[in-house]
């Protein structure tokens, strides 16, 4: 985590979605500002992508788009893999 409160990291981006969506792993990328997040879940399982999608985007509610600038999102359900 960076001493900036406007600042976001990729490791905390990461644990917020993991505490967050049951069971998920994430990996993600960024540079403070932009993000990309890769999600795999079980909890996705069932869901449309646009659904699947909202769960993360759910997570950081209006920080995206302020505090985090842009986050683009590929999900996957355990049975993807």
């Amino acid at each position: 985590m960076t001493d900036d409160p406007q600042t976001a990291t990729p490791e905390e981006l990461q644990s917020r979605i993991e505490a967050t969506i049951p069971g998920a792993r994430a990996t993600v990328t960024g540079d403070g500002h932009h993000f990309m997040a890769v999600v795999s879940a079980p909890a996705f399982d069932g869901l449309s992508r646009i659904a699947q999608h909202r769960l993360v985007y759910d997570v950081f509610g209006a920080e995206v788009g302020e505090r985090i600038h842009a986050l683009s999102i590929q999900t996957n359900t355990e049975t993807d893999r």
